[in-house]
C-alpha cells in the first residue's frame, strides 16, 4: 500500500513564498495546492507554483556535476569537482590576489540565508566582492527609500487603505496575492490609481489612470507635491516633527507647473494632478503609495523613487494604518562578516564608482565587473562562483557579459538547468531545488516566521547553498566560518537568540506570527528618546547628508530622461522587463506547461506607430539602439494600451534576448542601474529569409 500524505511549506518558483500543500506519495511529491491556512495566499497559487513538480522532477535537470573538457562536459564525482575548483580558486587568489575572485548571487536563490551565506563565503575566503542580481534589480528602490527612511522595510498596508497608488508595477502578473489584498480594500471602498506607461492588466482596474512617459515619474510626482502643499493637503505636525528639509521641498516643488509636467509626462497633467490630489487629500494619511521596478531602470531612477517616497512624509503616511507599515524585525542572527572582515582596502568593484550602492548593499556592481575582466584595471579578476542566476540573459548587453563571463579562468555555476551562463561554465554543480532544501523565511507584512520543509532528497551529488559553500570553505581553509554540520544545523542557530525554538516553527508550518502590528513606532521611539528613523538626522530625510557627503544633490531634483529628447535616428523608447505571469525573469522557459502559453518575445507597439511603420500584427521587426540590434515579432496594441512612441520587450526568451540591446553605458548615478526601461531604438520591418 503506498504512503499518502500532504506536508505544508513555501512555493519559491518566485520571491512571493506562498503557502503550499504538496502532496507526497511513496516518497514523491506528486501534486502541489495552496495552503488555505496561510496568511499570505490564502489558498490561491499561480500557474508557476502548481507547476513546481514539473521544475523538481525536469528532464533535462542536471543531476551530476560537470566539467568542461576538450569534448564537451563530462560527469565527474562531486568530491573530485569539489577539491578541483577550490584548488583552482587557491591557484588565482595566489597569483593574482585575494580580490580576484567573486560570487555571484542570482534570484533563484532568494533574499533569505542563502544570500548571507554567498556573502558570508566571499569574506570568508579573503575577497570583498559579491554581486548579485540586485544592481540590476530591486536595490534601486532599497537605495531610494532607505535615502529617505533610513532603511527600507515598509510593507504596504493595502488592506487597510482608503487610498492605493501603484506605481511602476503590475501586481496581477507580478504579485498576484497583492492584487487580492488591493481588491479587498477595493471592495471597502478604497480607490486605486495607476501611473504607468502602459495600460496594464493592474491600471485596468483603476479609477484613475496616469499614463506617463517612461522615466517621467519624479516630473509628475513633484507635480503631485506642488499641489498637495499649495493646499495645505499636508501633515503639518509630522513635517514639523519628523522631517527635515521641506523647506527645500516646498521651493523646489513651485517649479512643477501644470505645463510643464504635462511637457515632460505627456499626460494631461492639470485635471490628473487635481484628480490624485483629491484622491490622497480624502484618504490621507491611509495612502498607498507603492512603487514598482519599473522606476528602476532609469538614468534619474533613484531620485525619482525618493520622490515617491517624499509623498509618504508630506501627508504623514509613515508607518501608519493603511500606508506603508514598518514591521517588526524578527531577531536573526546575521551570517554577513562585514564586521570581522569588512577587506575595505581590497577595494571591492565598483565601489568608488558607485559608493552609495556600496554604502547601502556591500553590493558591488555587476556592470562594472565586465568591464574589470576584459580590461584587467584597475586589479585582474579571474574567478566565480555563480549560484542561481543567469546574466549571460539578464544583464544589460548580453554579447559583453557572454565575452567577460568566458575570459574567466574560472567559472563555477551551482544551478537546477544547464542555462546559458552554465554553458559557459568550466564546472557546474547541481543545486538543490526549494523541495530539497529547508530554509527560513519571514514575512514582514504579517510578522510571521515559516521553517520550510525539506520534501524530497536530494540525491547525491546535488547540494544545497549551504553545503556547497561550506565544502568549498573548508578546502580553502575557511572551514571556521561553517562550522554547521548542515542548514539545519544553521537553521538552528540563526533562530538560537529569538526565544522562537525550532519545535515551535515545526509546530506552525503555515507560519509562526512572532510580532503584532504596533503603527508609528516613530512617536514611541522619539518618546523614549530614541532616533525615530534610522538616518544621519534621525528624521525623515527630504534632504540626504549622505548624499551630500558623497557629492551628490541633498535633493531629488528631477532629471529629464535622454528619451524625452526626440532622436530622429532612434525614436522610439524601448521599455523592457514587464512581467509574464507564466515566468520569472529568465526562469521557466523550460518547462512545457508554462511555455507553451507564450512561446515567444513580443515587441508591444501602439497601433498609430504601426500604421506608421506600415506593420501588420505578428510582423517580425529589427530593433536597434546604440548597444546592439534584435528581431522579434511585433504585437500591435489598441488604443492607449502602450503610449505612442513607446515600445515594450519582455526579457528571458534566448532566441530573441532584448538584453542584446539594453545599455551597460549608462546608468543611474547615485544607483549605478542600468538604462533598461527608457531605452532610444529604431524599428523597421525586418523581413524574414
Amino acid at each position: 500500500m503506498s504512503e499518502k500524505k500532504i506536508v505544508k511549506s513555501l512555493c519559491r518558483m518566485c520571491d512571493d513564498h506562498c503557502g503550499i500543500d504538496c502532496w507526497m506519495e511513496d516518497g514523491k511529491v506528486v501534486k502541489i495546492e495552496g495552503n488555505k491556512e496561510h496568511v499570505w495566499n490564502r489558498g490561491r497559487l499561480c500557474i508557476k507554483g502548481s507547476h513546481g513538480t514539473d521544475m523538481v522532477y525536469a528532464p533535462d535537470r542536471i543531476r551530476k556535476p560537470l566539467k568542461r573538457t576538450g569534448q564537451g562536459f563530462v560527469e565527474i564525482p562531486l568530491e573530485q569537482a569539489m577539491d578541483e575548483i577550490a584548488g583552482k580558486i587557491r591557484t588565482i587568489q595566489g597569483t593574482y590576489g585575494p580580490q580576484s575572485v567573486g560570487v555571484w548571487k542570482g534570484e533563484a536563490v532568494g533574499f533569505a540565508q542563502e544570500e548571507e551565506l554567498a556573502r558570508r563565503f566571499i569574506h570568508a575566503i579573503g575577497s570583498p566582492n559579491y554581486f548579485s542580481n540586485d544592481s540590476a534589480c530591486f536595490a534601486g528602490r532599497w537605495i531610494g527609500y532607505s535615502l529617505v527612511y533610513g532603511r527600507w522595510n515598509a510593507q504596504p498596508d493595502f488592506e487597510n487603505s482608503r487610498c492605493i497608488i501603484i506605481w511602476g508595477a503590475n501586481p496581477p502578473h507580478a504579485h498576484p496575492n497583492m492584487t487580492q489584498q488591493i481588491n479587498r480594500a477595493r471592495e471597502k471602498g478604497a480607490s486605486l490609481i495607476v501611473i504607468d506607461p502602459r495600460y496594464s492588466p493592474i491600471a485596468r482596474q483603476a479609477d484613475l489612470f496616469v499614463q506617463v512617459k517612461p522615466g517621467s515619474d519624479g516630473a509628475f510626482a513633484w507635480g503631485l507635491m506642488r499641489e498637495l502643499i499649495q493646499n495645505g493637503w499636508i501633515d503639518h505636525e509630522f513635517i514639523r516633527d519628523f522631517t527635515v528639509g521641506f523647506d527645500q521641498v516646498k521651493e523646489y516643488a513651485g517649479r512643477f507647473t501644470y505645463e510643464y509636467v504635462a511637457r515632460e509626462t505627456g499626460c494631461d497633467a492639470e485635471t490628473l494632478i487635481r484628480e490624485t490630489a483629491l484622491k490622497i487629500k480624502e484618504s490621507m494619511p491611509h495612502t498607498v503609495v507603492y512603487v514598482g521596478n519599473g522606476l528602476e531602470h532609469h538614468e534619474n531612477g533613484i531620485n525619482n523613487i525618493r520622490a515617491c517616497a517624499y509623498l509618504d512624509g508630506l501627508i504623514g503616511a509613515v508607518d501608519q494604518k493603511g500606508a506603508n507599515y514598518s514591521p517588526v524585525g524578527f531577531p536573526m542572527k546575521e551570517l554577513v562578516l562585514y564586521n570581522e572582515k569588512p577587506l575595505l582596502e581590497l577595494n571591492p568593484v565598483g565601489r568608488g564608482r558607485f559608493p552609495i550602492l556600496y554604502h547601502y548593499r556591500q553590493e558591488c556592481h555587476t556592470m562594472t565587473l565586465m568591464d574589470q575582466i576584459l580590461t584587467g584595471k584597475p586589479y585582474p579578476f579571474k574567478a566565480m562562483v555563480l549560484t542561481g542566476a543567469n546574466p549571460a540573459m539578464t544583464n544589460p548587453n548580453s554579447s559583453k557579459v557572454r565575452k567577460a563571463l568566458s575570459a574567466l579562468e574560472l567559472l563555477v555555476v551551482h544551478d537546477l538547468f544547464l542555462s546559458e551562463t552554465a554553458q559557459l561554465a568550466d564546472y557546474i554543480l547541481p543545486a538543490a531545488s526549494y523541495l530539497e532544501r529547508s530554509e527560513l523565511h519571514v514575512h514582514g507584512g504579517y510578522q510571521t516566521i515559516t521553517l520550510t520543509n525539506r520534501m524530497i532528497g536530494p540525491d547525491p551529488g546535488i547540494t544545497d547553498e549551504y553545503t556547497m559553500f561550506r565544502e568549498l570553505a573548508v578546502r580553502l581553509g575557511a572551514g571556521e566560518y561553517f562550522p554547521w554540520k548542515d542548514e539545519d544545523q544553521l537553521n538552528e542557530w540563526l533562530i538560537s537568540d529569538s526565544g522562537v525554538s525550532m519545535d515551535v516553527l515545526r509546530s506552525n508550518p503555515s507560519g509562526y506570527q512572532y510580532a503584532q502590528k504596533v503603527y508609528e513606532k516613530h512617536k514611541i521611539r522619539k518618546e523614549n528618546q530614541e532616533k525615530p528613523f534610522n538616518t544621519r538626522t534621525g528624521k525623515f530625510e527630504f534632504t540626504s547628508e549622505i548624499l551630500k557627503e558623497y557629492g551628490y544633490q541633498e535633493l531629488a531634483e528631477y532629471i529629464p530622461p535622454k528619451s524625452n529628447t526626440t532622436d530622429p535616428a532612434r525614436p522610439f523608447t524601448l521599455v523592457t522587463g514587464a512581467r509574464k505571469v507564466m515566468y520569472y525573469h529568465g526562469r521557466n522557459h523550460n518547462i512545457p506547461a508554462l511555455a507553451s502559453a507564450l512561446t515567444e518575445a513580443e515587441m508591444e507597439i501602439n497601433e498609430k506607430d504601426a500604421a506608421r511603420l506600415h506593420l501588420q500584427d505578428g510582423d517580425m521587426v529589427k530593433v536597434a539602439s546604440s548597444i546592439g540590434h534584435m528581431t522579434v515579432r511585433a504585437r500591435i496594441m489598441e488604443g492607449d494600451e502602450i503610449g505612442e512612441g513607446v515600445v515594450q520587450i519582455t526579457h528571458g526568451w534566448k532566441k530573441h534576448n532584448v538584453n542584446n540591446i539594453t545599455h551597460d553605458d549608462t546608468f543611474d548615478p547615485i544607483s549605478g542601474f542600468p538604462l533598461m526601461k527608457s531605452v532610444q531604438v529604431s524599428i523597421e520591418k525586418y523581413e524574414e529569409r
